[in-house]
């Protein structure tokens, strides 16, 4: 029986089912927990009204201002949250980098926008009043007093018109809408995206630091070469060139010492290959066995599972497995295999030509290293030896002292097995380089292996000056003699780096967060990494974005990662980059489009309040093109489809502005276009069209037919220029794949059709007039003129108006003393740092809608209750052999190095449907500022073979049996099958 909270760390068993689902206890749990939420909602609304002052909660502030209101809690929550506070250090968090540009661009039009509504107020007042008492020298009438009252009245709402239009309230459903439609899409693209803002991150990737199995190669082995008999064979053996006792050793080997769930099946479709059920490796040794002629299944019936008398399993400690097999006569007979280096160290004897054991000196070995290893690892084979020992039944050996067993082997055969790159790989890989993109393989193969599949994959090129390191060699150059990680030395390593062979879980860490962190170059980097195995959890977690292999990959690396792939490709990857750009150009194309409306409306309503005491835009019309600019535009703009041209230019990185140069000219080219058009109607438009004019009529009159053509001109002028903002980088084909977006085309066509209602029907409400044919066609006329004006601010090079100003930068943390990082925010916003009491509430209001979510975080405070409720649930396991779990999470520093950032994701409402988060509480937090212990090197071919890849510890007091299957390696055998290192630091164990 497994105990809760604990981790099965190795072995193997059977386990019987009784429930799924929302009939298994976490589901009842989380059946009960939604069905109380509305009830806790009801005491929270109840507890903020009649609460006591102790029990309210209060605000958090900064320099005397309200920040957000925080979920009610009880005394006794908050006595067990500081009691949580003081035994977790929960890490900060940092906003995405799109975030932080648009919370300050927020602000800086928030403000904008706020000072010219205030001047408008005051200008329409002081006009007002100076006028008509100092002018005129009316005297103030009582009877007059609420007709002034009326004046001022309408003054204030003008100016809070201009501010409602200055304000980009819709900037925070543009983003939502961009990044929930992308994530839809991406879904289809093989990418299940857990944490949105991955998302926008992902378009700004500088590098890409990868998996090789099952990501850049099928995960498909299959054995091509082999080393048997004095003989190395290009191809697979004919079984009669095989002597039949060196062939049944190979059957029994292979058949026996896999795990028995490693099994070939016949393909689903007829003439489609054989699928391989279980770990890759094994499948391969098993396919061998087939293309032998041989049936592995026979071997296996004849020797079940029960009857293994003893079983080390492959773990990042052994690189190997082995079983023992007791025979009819009491004697015994060990099976291992494993990496050719670990496996050939351990060897003495070696089968000849004529099947019989010879020695096997340290000579022959570095001569076979030489001929077969090292032509196979070239080839991007991975090598696998396949061994055996024999024991005489009296005495019987001591089963426990591993290391004295597993020696003296016999090597049988060293087989080459082939992982073919997947053939969409090289071209997605030169699709990423054109984009800006660098690609790094790390893996724990022979750098060989590594080096030949990285050329075939287009990572290393002819003629580049590039880096293959092993993770030894890495780690000797990157830490001082203390052991600890210098930044500076590990930017001399990491620009040239693409490949990091035989690397550990720890340096693929170090590597993540040594370019996260460093200052060499341009930019800043943002990185995104791909892992499988438990092991990554801290590289995924420490990455900008990290990628979890969706069919490979454990769960705790899924929980570690911000986006999951379902296919385990690497294309997927490259298309999350194009979905990436395309949420970032789709923001920036809303915002060229916003900003052009609200530089026009703005200074439409101010001039033409300054100068004819009145609005030429009512303040219902301009609500209306609020409507326009905000929720239709940003559901036109953010749902446009990616394209192949995302990938052909850079990224932009974390500086880069969101309002380019470009962006500012078609922004303020387009503004001079249309207030231009709009003041000439304005103030002289009665004349053009013969009509009366609309300027300085009574505070009650009736809508006049010259403001109704200034309004209809103003939008349809928006409707065009909404076709322009398609295009942010200078493209002259606006109309390029418009038919593409079906949402662009109907909110188009829908807000013309509804422009046509509000005109002719609208009346008094929206201040308009119906308006002849001709005056419809003059208005569609101007709006077209958008389109031909357009053209001519593409002509118009950037470089030469030297005068334009990029907008919207992000905030790097550099830029923000120390002293003004709070402590206690959960999310560490650059901006926001910057700002001061009336500021900070207005970029609150502003993202009202992103604040909304986090009332959700109220249910982080019965996690603890849970947890105790999930503990008491014992796991119902029947049939087991001996597997191994650990008593205490404490002792496994792998599994706690990562609880932390899973303890983090009970905050995110994107998480709320995950055990995990309930079911775990981090004790232990890795800390990224104090030198790290490195684990042991381990192999990609760890993380394929059942199991986790961690090295457990066995209880000081555990007796063997008969039948121990699958028994882990304790704290004393560890040290002793560790092979030898360069460096002191290889031999650290991860964890004892």
């Amino acid at each position: 029986m497994l105990l809760s909270g604990t981790h099965v760390m190795e072995g193997s068993g059977r386990m019987l089912v009784t429930a799924v689902g929302i009939n298994s206890q976490t589901g009842i749990i989380f059946t009960l927990l939604g069905a109380g939420e509305g009830e806790e909602e009801k005491k929270v609304k109840k507890g903020k009204k009649a609460g006591a002052p102790e029990n309210r909660n209060k605000a958090k502030t900064q320099d005397g201002v309200a920040l957000e209101i925080q979920p009610l809690k009880s005394q006794e929550g908050v006595e067990n949250e500081d009691k949580e506070k003081k035994k977790v250090k929960v890490p900060k968090k940092e906003k995405s980098v799109l975030q932080g540009k648009l919370t300050r661009l927020a602000v800086q039009i928030g403000k904008a926008g706020l000072i010219m509504s205030a001047i408008t107020v005051i200008i329409l007042v002081l006009y007002f009043v100076i006028d008509t008492f100092g002018v005129q020298r009316r005297p103030w009438l009582a009877e007059c007093t609420p007709i002034y009252i009326q004046y001022f009245v309408k003054f204030f709402i003008i100016g809070v018109t201009v501010l409602v239009v200055a304000v980009p309230e819709g900037l925070p459903l543009a983003v939502t809408i961009s990044l929930a439609y992308s994530v839809k899409k991406m879904m289809k693209d093989n990418n299940l995206v857990r944490h949105l803002d991955a998302c926008e991150t992902m378009g700004n990737a500088t590098a890409i630091c990868s998996d090789k199995t099952g990501t850049l190669t099928m995960n498909r082995m299959t054995v091509v070469q082999a080393y048997m008999g004095d003989t190395h064979y290009r191809q697979i053996p004919d079984p009669e060139a095989i002597l039949p006792k060196v062939l049944d050793l190979i059957v029994n080997s292979v058949a026996i010492n896999s795990a028995y769930t490693s099994k070939i099946l016949p393909p689903e479709k007829e003439g489609g290959l054989p699928r391989q059920v279980g770990n890759k490796t094994e499948c391969s040794l098993l396919g061998f066995v087939l293309d032998l002629k041989q049936d592995y299944q026979a071997v296996r019936n004849e020797v079940p599972e029960e009857k293994l008398y003893k079983v080390y399993t492959f773990n990042s400690v052994r690189k190997s497995m082995s079983t023992v097999l007791k025979n009819p006569d009491g004697s015994f007979r060990l099976y291992s295999k494993g990496a050719s280096e670990i496996i050939l160290r351990k060897c003495t004897k070696i089968l000849d030509k004529n099947g019989d054991l010879r020695v096997f000196k340290m000579k022959d070995r570095d001569e076979m290293v030489k001929k077969v290893i090292e032509p196979m690892a070239c080839q991007g084979l991975r090598t696998i030896c396949l061994a055996f020992r024999d024991f005489p039944a009296d005495p019987e050996p001591n089963w426990d002292s591993e290391n004295e067993i597993v020696s003296d082997l016999a090597c049988i055969t060293v087989v080459g097995i082939e992982d073919p790159v997947r053939p969409e790989v090289p071209e997605a890989i030169l699709k990423c380089q054109r984009a800006g993109i660098t690609v790094r393989m790390v893996t724990g193969d022979n750098i060989n292996t590594a080096r030949a599949i990285a050329t075939k994959c287009g990572i290393l090129l002819p003629g580049e000056d590039f880096l293959c390191l092993e993770g030894k060699e890495f780690n000797r150059l990157i830490r001082n003699e203390k052991g600890e990680v210098e930044q500076d030395q590990l930017d001399k390593v990491w620009p040239k780096l693409r490949v990091l062979a035989r690397s550990s879980p720890t340096d693929k860490h170090t590597l993540v967060k040594g370019i996260i962190d460093s200052t060499v170059g341009e930019r800043r980097q943002v990185v995104a990494v791909t892992g499988d195995g438990t092991n990554d959890g801290p590289a995924l977690k420490k990455a900008d974005v990290g990628f979890a292999m969706g069919i490979a990959g454990t769960d705790v690396a899924k929980e570690a990662s911000d986006i999951i792939l379902t296919d385990d490709n690497f294309t997927s990857i490259v298309k999350a980059v194009m979905w990436g750009r395309n949420v970032y150009d789709s923001i920036s194309k809303f915002l060229q489009f916003q900003l052009t409306v609200n530089v026009v409306a703005v200074i439409v309503a101010f001039t033409g309040a300054c100068i004819t005491q009145d609005s030429p835009l009512k303040a219902v019309q301009m609500l209306w093109v609020n409507l326009i600019m905000d929720t239709f535009a940003s559901l036109a703009l953010a749902t446009e489809p990616p394209s192949e041209s995302l990938l052909l230019r850079r990224p932009y990185g974390r500086n880069k502005p969101l309002i380019s140069r470009t962006m500012m000219k078609n922004i303020l080219g387009h503004a001079v276009y249309q207030l231009t058009i709009i003041f000439t109607l304005l103030f002289a438009g009665e004349k053009f069209f013969d009509i009366d004019s609309g300027r300085n009529t009574p505070l009650h009159s009736p809508p006049s037919e010259h403001y109704t053509i200034v309004f209809n001109t103003f939008v349809m002028m928006q409707l065009f220029n909404e076709i322009n903002a398609r295009k942010i980088h200078g493209e002259r084909n606006v109309f390029d794949a418009i038919f593409r977006n079906p949402i662009f085309c109907t909110v188009v066509l829908g807000t013309f059709a509804a422009q046509i209602l509000i005109v002719e029907f609208g009346g008094k409400p929206f201040s308009c007039s119906g308006l002849t044919l001709s005056h419809w066609l003059w208005c569609i006329f101007i709006g077209v003129g958008e389109l031909l004006w357009g053209q001519l601010i593409c002509s118009v090079p950037t470089s030469q108006l030297k005068f334009l100003k990029e907008a919207g930068h992000g905030t790097t943390k550099e830029d923000i003393p120390e002293e003004d990082l709070p402590e206690d925010m959960d999310e560490i916003d650059h901006a926001e740092m910057e700002l001061r009491r009336g500021q900070i509430l207005w970029f609150r209001g502003l993202n009202r809608i992103q604040t909304q979510m986090d009332v959700v975080y109220t249910f982080q405070t019965g996690a603890s209750s849970l947890q105790g409720a999930l503990r008491r649930q014992p796991s119902i396991v029947s049939q087991h052999h001996d597997v191994k779990h650990v008593s205490s999470p404490t002792h496994i520093k792998v599994v706690n190095a990562f609880r932390s950032s899973l303890y983090d994701g009970l905050k995110k409402p994107e998480s709320r449907s995950s055990i995990h988060n309930f079911s775990t509480h981090p004790e232990f937090i890795l800390e990224e500022d104090e030198p790290q212990t490195p684990f042991l090197d381990d192999a990609e071919e760890d993380s394929k073979t059942d199991g986790l890849e961690n090295q457990g510890g066995s209880s000081p007091g555990e007796s063997s049996s008969l039948n121990q299957n699958n028994n882990a390696v304790d704290s004393n055998r560890a040290e002793n099958t560790v092979p030898e290192f360069e460096s002191p630091l290889d031999g650290l164990e991860s964890s004892v």
